[in-house]
């Protein structure tokens, strides 16, 4: 059946829609994202980093087993195939013609459908560990849960971290489903993120910095209770999370803002608000990312005092060879923490308000997101086996503790 012929005008559909419909592009930033972990471990087993220990994941039982890399590959492979193969036929059946997009959302719809029965059901063996691992992790920190060291919890972090990433997609999986079963419009017409409750989007974004948040108050008690510290590291670093609120809220309530109601605030108050939050967000989680996740001096105290054991900002240990790849990453974090500046200038705003501008901003948050996994697993392989270097003093370590996330 290919659809229910009651949708909108065919003139709302924007060309990169007609192509890419909601639901596709919701489907290739899913399956981005596990080409990315394949890559991560790919490529940081060629530095002989071992990620699987890290996370406390069960290592191979012989030479003969397939890595972990490959295993990743062939999941992202198995998505990837019928993804392309869907979006294909799609497009021979709608001929890039509005009236045929709108009737056609059952093609994109049955295939996400397949894809979570192939991420939820493994039909190998060997991929059913791996499949578990994910599905018991996400139940765990679902509830802003976190494992114990020795059980996991970097693993945790790392998935917690990319679900923030993920975040807006999650808001792009509501209003694909809520369009989906609308009875007067269609999933694979213009996205109307107006569908559902003004509330339900924003709360679902909300959610994974929820998560974050609750882990940091986990490790702020644990450490308490411990007696190693005050945690202020962990009190830190929820506060870096909670700053996401404000933000969430105050673009909702500018892009739901209607002039002809009563407000607390003008339209123009609302919007230096957002801006306001938005810059405070950006600014923490980059000197966050740089200076306690990849442990880098460039925006410490030390820096200012000239040494010769490490290049500048970097650090003394390191695993990755060339200090310009370092210096690079610093540069690219910056850049996508700041993407949201392109709403303020009357050139770029339109990115903010086309389909295609749109994901573009979602996969390059992915982007940093995996770039960020790279320096962040490389630095908690040279605390965990290297150790930090006396000299290496990070942001003046809150609690003295050089292992806190």
């Amino acid at each position: 059946m290919a659809g229910r012929g009651r949708f909108e005008s065919p003139t709302d559909i924007d060309d990169f829609s007609i192509l890419f419909p909601l639901p596709f592009r919701v489907a290739i930033l899913l399956v981005a994202g596990f080409w990315g972990w394949g890559i991560n471990l790919h490529y940081l087993s060629k530095t002989n980093i071992d990620v699987p220990g890290l996370i406390r994941y069960p290592s191979r039982q012989s030479p003969h087993q397939i890595t972990h890399y490959l295993s990743t590959y062939r999941l992202a492979t198995l998505l990837s195939i019928p993804l392309g193969v869907f979006l294909v036929l799609f497009w021979i059946v709608t001929r890039a013609t509005p009236q045929l997009v709108l009737l056609w959302e059952v093609i994109p719809q049955t295939y996400i459908f397949l894809m979570l029965v192939l991420v939820l059901f493994p039909f190998h063996r060997q991929s059913s560990n791996g499949r578990h691992r994910l599905i018991t992790s996400l139940r765990r920190i679902s509830i802003g849960g976190l494992a114990e060291a020795q059980d996991g919890k970097f693993g945790d972090i790392l998935l917690a971290d990319a679900l923030t990433s993920y975040a807006k997609v999650f808001g792009e999986i509501y209003i694909n489903y809520c369009l989906f079963f609308s009875r007067t419009v269609s999933s694979t017409g213009k996205a109307d993120r107006k569908c559902g409750a003004p509330f339900i989007v924003p709360l679902l974004i909300a959610i994974p910095y929820a998560i974050r948040f609750r882990q940091c108050m986990i490790e702020f008690g644990r450490v308490r209770r411990a007696g190693d510290g005050w945690g202020g590291q962990h009190l830190a670093n929820s506060i870096k999370y909670s700053t996401a609120f404000p933000v969430i809220i105050f673009s909702n309530l500018e892009r739901n803002y209607s002039s002809t109601s009563s407000h607390i605030l003008s339209e123009t108050a609302v919007s230096r608000l957002w801006a306001l939050f938005c810059f405070i967000n950006s600014a923490y989680s980059f000197y966050w990312d740089v200076t306690k996740d990849w442990d880098l001096t460039l925006l410490t105290q030390e820096n200012r005092v000239r040494r010769r054991d490490h290049p500048f900002g970097l650090r003394r240990l390191r695993t990755f060879p060339r200090k310009e790849l370092y210096y690079g990453v610093i540069a690219i974090d910056l850049v996508l923490r700041f993407t949201w500046l392109s709403r303020l200038s009357s050139r770029l705003d339109r990115v903010n308000n086309v389909e295609s501008g749109i994901f573009l901003l979602m996969l390059l948050e992915i982007t940093r997101r995996w770039i960020w996994v790279f320096f962040r697993i490389e630095t908690e392989w040279v605390r965990s086996n290297r150790g930090p270097a006396p000299d290496d003093i990070l942001l003046g370590d809150f609690d003295g503790k050089l292992d806190d996330d």
